[in-house]
């Protein structure tokens, strides 16, 4: 559980990145912020975006469950 909420914490990071790195090279939450313009947004650009980077939250989400759940089923059986 802590490596999954540990990889959550820092694929969904924003702030520090955003003052670190240069706009040339960002990260996936700081593009997002980036496709925004001062007085229009493509929405769809920004929501295609911001599925593009759940994406992968999602798999790992779904295969470190999958562990956690067997992990708990083992445990809970007397022997």
């Amino acid at each position: 559980m802590l490596a999954l909420f540990t990889f959550m914490a820092t694929w969904t990071n924003f702030f520090w990145p955003f003052i670190v790195l240069d706009p040339s090279n960002p990260t996936l939450p700081v593009a997002l912020q980036l496709l925004q313009a001062a007085h229009f947004v493509d929405y769809s650009v920004v929501l295609a975006g911001a599925v593009l980077s759940t994406v992968p939250l999602l798999l790992v989400f779904v295969l470190a469950g999958r562990q956690l759940v067997s992990g708990i089923m083992q445990g809970a059986v007397k022997g």
